[in-house]
C-alpha cells in the first residue's frame, strides 16, 4: 500500500514497518523530533545507513524533540555523546562506526546506558547481539543530495506504539 500526504510519500508494509521518503534535512529533523518526542528510558532506536545517510541528521531532530538542551554532533570519534534534558533523563547517541568487535562493544556497558535514559546508536549491525530483541531500527538510504529514504522496522510491543505515534503525527493515523 502506498500513499501521498502533502508531499511526503509513505507507504506501509505491514503494521511493523513504514517505508518514508524525507524531502529535505529539515523534513528528516522533523521526523526525528516526533519521535524524540516519545522516547522513554530504555528505548532502543537503532540507524543504519551508509555515510552521508542523514543518520546524525535524524538524531538532532530526535534530540530536539526529547528536550536536550544539548547540541548534537556526531560521535564518530568520541563513540558515545551524551544529551542531557531538564529533569536529568540522559539521551545516549552512540557510533559504533569505529568499533574493532563485540568484545569491545561490551565494554560500553549498554545496559547502564538504558538503565539512565533512551540509547541512539548508529552502525547498530557492528554490536551483534548487544542490541536488545526489541528495538525500533530505522534504515536510511541516500537517494539525492537532499531525499532520503527512510525505513522503520519495529520489534516488540513498546515499539508498535511509537511506529503508531510516528504515523498519527505525520499522518493523522495512517
Amino acid at each position: 500500500m502506498r500513499a501521498v500526504y502533502n508531499s511526503f510519500a509513505m507507504s506501509i508494509l505491514d503494521t511493523h514497518m513504514l517505508e518514508f521518503f524525507s524531502r529535505s534535512p529539515e523534513q528528516t529533523r522533523r521526523i526525528g523530533a516526533r519521535l524524540g518526542g516519545s522516547l522513554k528510558t530504555g528505548d532502543v532506536i537503532c540507524l543504519q545507513g551508509n555515510l552521508g545517510a542523514g543518520k546524525t541528521t535524524f538524531v538532532q531532530g530526535l534530540a530536539q524533540g526529547w528536550g536536550s538542551l544539548d547540541p548534537v554532533s556526531s560521535p564518530t570519534f568520541i563513540l558515545v555523546n551524551q544529551y542531557r534534558r531538564a529533569d536529568g533523563v540522559q539521551l545516549f547517541h552512540l557510533d559504533a562506526y569505529r568499533l574493532d568487535s563485540v568484545p569491545e562493544a561490551e565494554e560500553l556497558d549498554l545496559d547502564a546506558m538504558l538503565a539512565e535514559g533512551a540509547l541512539i546508536v548508529e552502525w547498530p549491525e557492528r554490536l551483534g547481539n548487544l542490541i536488545p530483541n526489541e528495538n525500533l531500527w530505522i534504515n536510511l538510504d541516500h537517494i539525492t543530495d537532499e531525499h532520503r529514504q527512510m525505513n522503520f522496522h519495529v520489534r516488540g510491543k513498546r515499539y508498535d506504539e511509537l511506529l503508531d505515534g510516528i504515523r498519527q503525527s505525520m499522518f493523522g493515523g495512517a
